[in-house]
């Protein structure tokens, strides 16, 4: 009762999230310069064209109507016309999520698998050499740009050793290995600074943890080592570590968009900046109220985890 409780205060909570961004999202683009008129008329568009465009799009409503009209639209799944390519939005949005989904899971099992392992160790080696290598790994792959890390491996690994293709994106359907050879390199360009972050995190909390009385007491009872790492202090510390990974999948929307640039990968990141470059407005609302959704619905994963790992927070 006490955890359906917790999800129906969050659920709650996110409603007026969400109405918010969309009043923000719809008021900034408004606002912002250029005609949608125009976009699709062409610049040798007459007035008369151009008004009747206004007029079929709901331009020449005043914009408190306009913004209900477009509200209630997105509330029945209709997120309007693409102005470039005149196809639904969600066509345009639905053929371009699964590259995206594909480099994002494959970043974060990549960030996860490597990250917590390594943090626990530099914590359990900690002022050794393995210990401080970490820290600085840390310190320098997170002050390198994402851009930099996916052109050097692109340029090592792609263009002199010729071992992966330098850019592009094969669907599931094309063969495992078609699929998986190409994103070997974007997604090692952008889990490097995830890995570094959550690496870190995971030292300091572990480190923090292991000097509590209980690790004492478990070590006291014979407990071998490992599992006083892995069942007492990691079990413990995973409060911050499990915040480190949402916010870093929240942080992966800004990476995909510059790695999918950097590998060509025909995802929800490119999406972004070419509807940007066209200002093609109905695909830029629609992706960032998708954004922000998933923004939302991370954040509530992440409150549900915090009850299994600390059940004193859902009381």
């Amino acid at each position: 009762m006490l955890a359906a409780a917790f999800l129906g205060k969050r659920l709650t909570m996110t409603i007026p999230v969400m109405a918010i961004v969309a009043v923000i999202v719809f008021a900034i683009l408004r606002m912002s310069p250029g005609d949608p008129a125009i976009i699709m008329a062409g610049d040798n568009a007459s007035p008369e064209q151009l008004a009747e465009i206004r007029r079929h799009m709901g331009l020449d409503q005043p914009i408190y109507i306009q913004f209900v009209v477009w509200l209630g639209q997105v509330l029945r799944g209709d997120f309007g016309t693409s102005l470039i390519s005149n196809v639904p939005v969600i066509d345009v949005v639905s053929a371009r999520i699964g590259p995206s989904l594909a480099l994002g899971l494959s970043t974060m099992v990549l960030s996860v698998v490597v990250a917590i392992p390594l943090g626990v160790l530099a914590a359990w080696s900690r002022g050794t050499m393995l210990d401080k290598a970490v820290v600085w790994f840390s310190v320098i792959v997170f002050s390198v740009p994402v851009f930099v890390v996916g052109y050097l491996l692109a340029w090592i690994f792609a263009v002199e050793l010729g071992w992966l293709p330098v850019q592009g994106y094969r669907p599931l359907s094309s063969g495992l290995w078609n699929f998986g050879e190409r994103l070997i390199l974007p997604t090692v360009a952008l889990s490097t600074i995830y890995i570094a972050l959550i690496a870190r995190i995971t030292r300091s909390s572990v480190i923090e943890v292991m000097g509590e009385d209980f690790i004492r007491t478990a070590r006291a009872k014979g407990l071998r080592e490992s599992a006083v790492l892995i069942s007492h202090a990691l079990g413990n510390a995973a409060v911050p570590i499990v915040t480190i990974i949402g916010i870093g999948v929240a942080m992966l929307i800004g990476g995909v968009v510059v790695t999918e640039s950097v590998f060509n990968i025909p995802g929800l990141g490119r999406l972004v900046v070419e509807a940007v470059l066209a200002r093609d407005y109905p695909v830029i609302q629609a992706l960032i109220l998708l954004f922000a959704l998933a923004n939302v619905g991370i954040n509530l994963a992440v409150d549900m985890l915090y009850t299994l790992f600390d059940p004193r927070i859902r009381h």
